[in-house]
């Protein structure tokens, strides 16, 4: 066999094994796109500074990273199968439309058992490293999320959001679980603040794709409502939030420093929902949006700092 052909083997047989190796990897993203980790990094954060606040002492590092572990597995798997739930919604509207699940590149029944098996996995994992209540709340968060919004609230009513919420709330007392092996009323403030947060968020995100919600007939808010009526939905609820923003330190549970960074987050949350209820706009939308990420990830930031501090 000449030079030149035994060189030609090889490039093929290279490019053969890039070519596996790019499919497989391929495969790993979508199925990682499936948990909607950009979700879940902001979730891991309520749920790990909310450790801290229960135990300024500091949890062990163990229990932290098996904490962040098993939340991951339980909010990836029911990223998972809302993806398997919303796939048909999905493929009517633009944002979604090339989800793994919309396009075949990952076979419908084959997300939904990821899901499930990733469930399965986050509780026995939660329960063996971590504690008992620790898994069975994050378990809570799993089905609320699946059940009570998925398949009950989000076709149902344009309070979807609202309710179907406190799924999205469940992560800091998975964190309180976790750091305490219990759970006590202060507990409740991470919850309350996340829980009224999720609205105006949302709401802000549904302004800018409200003509998606609308082909696939999910009753959003905007659609329903209207934009106008959106808007001061979307200010109301940041005044509540800024408000129960304020009770950890009525109560004694968290300072000065947290005082100061809740008033300074909270205000200008108000502030962008006060411009966005004067003059609409997609851009705006948009930017009180983005801030809404901000706000919840440096105000429990803030509460870490100031409870360990």
């Amino acid at each position: 066999m000449s030079a030149d052909a035994t060189g030609a083997g090889v490039r093929r047989g290279t490019e053969s094994g890039s070519s596996l190796l790019g499919d497989v990897v391929a495969v790993v993203l979508d199925y990682l796109s499936l948990t909607k980790p950009r979700i879940i990094s902001l979730l891991l954060l309520t749920t790990v500074a909310t450790m801290f606040v229960a135990d300024p002492a500091g949890p062990s590092l163990s229990v932290i990273l098996w904490t962040m572990l098993g939340g991951y597995l339980a909010a990836g798997g029911a990223g998972a199968i809302n993806h398997y739930l919303d796939r048909e919604r999905d493929a009517l509207m633009g944002r979604t439309s090339g989800r793994p699940l919309v396009t075949g590149r990952i076979d419908p029944i084959n997300g939904l058992i990821f899901g499930i098996g990733l469930g399965i996995a986050a509780f026995g994992q939660l329960w063996m490293t971590v504690n008992l209540l620790t898994a069975v709340l994050a378990m809570v968060g799993l089905l609320g999320y699946v059940l009570l919004y998925t398949l009950w609230l989000k076709p149902l009513t344009p309070q979807n959001i609202v309710i179907g919420g406190s799924a999205g709330a469940i992560p800091p007392l998975v964190g309180w679980a976790a750091a305490t092996g219990t759970l006590s009323w202060e507990a409740a403030w991470p919850f309350l603040i996340v829980f009224f947060w999720t609205p105006p968020h949302f709401w802000a995100l549904s302004l800018m794709i409200k003509d998606d919600y609308a082909r696939t007939g999910i009753p959003m808010l905007p659609v329903v409502r209207g934009e106008a009526h959106t808007r001061r939905q979307i200010l109301l609820y940041a005044v509540v939030l800024l408000a129960v923003s304020l009770g950890p330190v009525v109560t004694g549970l968290l300072g000065g420093l947290y005082l100061a960074s809740a008033l300074v987050l909270g205000v200008a949350f108000v502030g962008f929902a006060l411009l966005l209820e004067r003059r609409a706009g997609e851009r705006l939308a948009l930017r009180t949006y983005l801030f809404s990420l901000a706000y919840l990830a440096l105000l429990f930031i803030a509460m870490a700092v100031d409870a360990v501090a």
